[in-house]
């Protein structure tokens, strides 16, 4: 192939994000011509509800989709967070880039860290996962939604619409914003998504030349990690409506897989670990699925479920 159009968001963390890649396909492939297609997602339009009330984090992919199956674009780049346990149709992952920082951000232009928040401050995030897990350790906060792309969300932090916003490190840093991290909330205290600060590409499983290009971004350590924790997610049927954390790492010894499943309302939080030298990453992650289960997740999934 002489040339590539990747679909992205139209986000500065999209764009940025989805350049990264084109950098490193033409630092791969010298002489192949990479173009962006910019495209608008339901995900980014609707921002006066969670994302748990519209759909879902696939809502950021069904456009993306559409557009390598209609042949406007070969591939689409996405935060693999945001990709669904399961692809549809005949959509694969042929790259997953080397993580980012999978932390959290604490972000407050006052404060320097959670514990410093005075009784009932007002902290902003929409997501489940961190609202449960900033109930479990700060009952007294009161938590107010907050979507939109991350210039907006500093902006609203900025005009005092609250005292602290939870964000991503890795999308922080990415765009230069750095300095506005007061805190990480970082493993093993707190948790992030399954596969929080990893860049993932999509194609179509039938497209063998586009398959062939992106071998060379693939970072398999990457690769484990977030297999093992998307498989722990996927066990248990996690979604954005389902307050699901995990974190692995892989060290000499073996992998290790952190996971919870929380509840947003009530700031129960239920842990479970597990190390292996000999496990698949996906078995591991089966694994540390069936301990949260025994641990009492099957009862808070089930809450959520009713």
């Amino acid at each position: 192939m002489r040339s590539l159009r990747i679909a992205t968001r139209k986000s500065a963390l999209a764009l940025w994000q989805s350049e990264h890649v084109a950098h490193q396909l033409r630092l791969a492939h010298p002489g192949l011509d990479v173009e962006l297609v910019p495209l608008s997602t339901r995900g980014d339009e609707v921002l006066d509800r969670s994302l748990a009330a519209i759909g879902g984090k696939g809502l950021f992919l069904k456009e993306l989709e559409l557009a390598m199956l209609d042949g406007r674009a070969d591939c689409a780049v996405h935060s693999l967070k945001d990709v669904p346990m399961e692809l549809d149709g005949p959509f694969v992952l042929p790259a997953i880039l080397e993580r980012a920082d999978p932390a959290d951000a604490f972000v407050s232009n006052a404060y320097r860290r959670l514990d410093a928040l005075p009784h009932g401050a007002r902290v902003g995030t929409s997501s489940l996962r961190r609202q449960a897990q900033l109930r479990a350790l700060r009952p007294d906060l009161e938590l107010v939604d907050l979507r939109g792309n991350i210039n907006t969300r500093l902006a609203r932090l900025d005009a005092g619409s609250y005292d602290a916003i939870v964000l991503a490190c890795a999308g922080l840093l990415r765009l230069g914003f750095d300095k506005r991290i007061a805190a990480r909330l970082a493993a093993p205290e707190w948790l992030p998504a399954p596969a929080q600060g990893a860049i993932a590409v999509e194609c179509r499983g039938d497209a063998p030349q586009v398959l062939a290009l992106f071998a060379a971004l693939d970072h398999v350590p990457t690769r484990r990690c977030v297999e093992a924790e998307r498989a722990m997610n996927r066990a248990l049927h996690g979604s954005c409506h389902v307050p699901v954390g995990a974190f692995a790492e892989e060290s000499a010894s073996g992998m290790r897989l952190r996971g919870l499943v929380g509840s947003a309302q009530a700031g129960t939080l239920v842990h479970a670990e597990a190390a292996s030298a000999d496990l698949t990453p996906e078995n591991l992650g089966h694994q540390v699925a069936q301990a949260l289960l025994a641990n009492g997740a099957d009862a808070l999934l089930a809450e959520l479920d009713a």
